[in-house]
């Protein structure tokens, strides 16, 4: 009989992933365990509601941890990096605060190798994946329509699109008139009530927590299901060790709990869900005899190959457009125009454009276009030329990985318990630089043609590092990746990842519906297997 306090999957991280194989795996009669190092939030209490949401997005409820310094949070040294590393720690994780503009990877982007002969293919297609990204949408219910030129044929979304509004309206006959490709963006943000949860009332900022449950993140979406299915979750459990048998399988993990005492968890297999910076600190804390420089990292490559998405922002000021705060802040359209490789252009791959609407007024004066409303005497008269009247397209890149591209350990730097934080080391490459000059260049265009008198650039987004991938990279050889085909790691049989990591490309757009669709594709294999890991 097996012993009641051994779970018979220990999965680590509640957000994208850790809800949607937690949810699986529990319906599937396994029982699991999930550790979350943040906390249970209440989504009537985000800072949403309040007058001050603008400044609390800066500060204590900003997406940058190192600006955030909330007592679930570890520092990052990013000083090696022009992009610094957005995530956040709670039941939900990052998804509490992301927009929810959900588009799927091309198939083209599981053959980078064989079609541009870069990088690597993924060890699986987009066809395998395809069934996994329709249970996700229905999961967190996806507002979108059929017969997007630039994407394989799939099932009706759950709900109808988001409205283009007025400004999303003006965009896409800009894009008509240069004879471009754009489509209603997908979106995990409610366009009708669903799911026991209420259509999106367009108060705009989204990415701040939606107050009113409109928006999909796990913790309103895959965690009340997987808890009513029987998942246990534990919050403010901070885990500093994945631990392992002398033949070197995982046994559970060793973590803090909210009052500082070290606890044992233990289970038959353990899934990490950190995402791709915190994975790869949890694996190569993990040292033992039988896996010396880190968990599962005999190939060397865990914390290689971080890929990010460098983002390019431009924005245009309207005479005539006002009130473009109005409705979510970035699920209105997209391009994919430029997202597959042309040999007339000097760079592979591609990119997306994802239109934005405006700020409030505290974004609006800092702009996050990186051109701050100039003090002194015109101020006012400046802000209030831009203050409604902005739209933007945001340059999302295909990031083609890099080795020297990586997240280490800090040999200085730690957290609150003394955990080693990580060390990010990037930099943004050629082929990417000129990707993004293009679409620097295109955006422009689209905004001549929309009627746009100003137009302002940020060539690299500082605070744009939402995406966090290629850590632990799948792959069918032992000695070139950390992971097999289902997210397996190749040196210890009762070990899987299913977050950002395990990304051997990025592709051009947002990569959480592509996450989720693997750890369900993963939890599905371990159904298959559960004479290995249920007790």
């Amino acid at each position: 009989m097996a012993s009641p306090d051994v779970a018979d999957v220990l999965v680590i991280g509640s957000g994208a992933s850790g809800g949607a194989v937690s949810w699986r795996l529990a319906e599937a009669g396994f029982k699991v365990t999930c550790l979350e190092q943040g906390r249970w939030l209440d989504p009537s209490q985000y800072v949403t509601k309040d007058p001050d949401w603008e400044f609390r997005g800066m500060t204590d409820w900003a997406f940058d941890p190192n600006v955030r310094r909330l007592p679930e949070d570890y520092p990052v040294n990013d000083s090696a990096s022009p992009i610094s590393p957005l995530m956040f720690n709670a039941v939900g994780g990052s998804t509490i605060h992301w927009t929810g503009h959900t588009p799927r990877f091309h198939p083209s982007d599981f053959r980078v190798k064989t079609l541009d002969g870069a990088a690597d293919d993924w060890p699986l297609t987009y066809d395998e994946l395809a069934p996994y990204y329709e249970l996700n949408d229905v999961m967190m219910g996806c507002s979108g329509i059929d017969g997007d030129p630039a994407n394989p044929p799939r099932n009706p979304r759950p709900l109808p699109p988001l409205p283009l509004g007025p400004d999303g309206v003006r965009m896409a006959q800009a894009f008509d008139k240069l004879g471009w490709h754009w489509w209603p963006s997908d979106s995990y943000v409610n366009s009708l009530p669903y799911d026991g949860r209420p259509a999106c009332n367009n108060c705009g900022p989204n990415g701040l927590g939606c107050y009113v449950r409109a928006k999909g993140s796990t913790d309103v979406t895959y965690w009340p299901k997987a808890i009513k299915a029987g998942a246990v979750l534990k919050t403010r459990c901070r885990v500093f060790e994945i631990t392992v048998d002398s033949q070197g399988r995982c046994t559970g993990a060793a973590y803090y709990d909210g009052n500082g005492r070290i606890q044992q968890a233990r289970a038959r297999a353990v899934i990490v869900a950190c995402n791709g910076v915190g994975t790869p600190r949890l694996l190569l804390a993990s040292r033992s005899r039988r896996h010396p420089n880190g968990l599962a990292n005999s190939s060397g490559l865990v914390g290689r190959n971080l890929m990010f998405h460098p983002y390019a922002i431009v924005v245009g000021v309207f005479a005539d457009v006002s009130q473009a705060w109005k409705g979510p802040l970035g699920n209105i359209l997209m391009s994919q125009e430029f997202y597959e490789t042309d040999p007339k252009r000097d760079f592979i791959r591609g990119y997306t454009y994802q239109m934005g609407r405006s700020p409030g007024p505290a974004g609006t004066a800092v702009s996050w276009a990186g051109n701050f409303v100039p003090w002194g005497v015109r101020h006012h008269e400046e802000f209030m030329r831009r203050f409604g009247h902005a739209l933007s397209l945001a340059v999302i890149s295909e990031d083609l990985p890099e080795a020297h591209n990586s997240v280490t350990l800090d040999a200085r730097l730690a957290d609150s318990n003394g955990i080693p934080s990580p060390r990010i080391t990037y930099k943004v490459s050629a082929n990417t630089r000129r990707l993004l000059d293009h679409g620097i260049s295109k955006a422009r265009q689209v905004f001549e043609v929309a009627g746009a008198h100003t137009v302002m650039v940020n060539p690299i987004l500082r605070q744009g590092g939402w995406h966090l991938m290629g850590t632990a990279r799948m792959g069918d050889s032992p000695e070139t990746s950390v992971l097999n085909r289902w997210g397996q790691a190749h040196d210890v049989d009762n070990l899987f990842v299913v977050d950002g990591s395990t990304f051997v490309t990025s592709a051009a757009v947002n990569p959480t519906p592509t996450i989720q669709a693997l750890a369900l594709r993963t939890a599905d294999h371990i159904i298959r297997e559960r004479g290995t890991f249920r007790g």
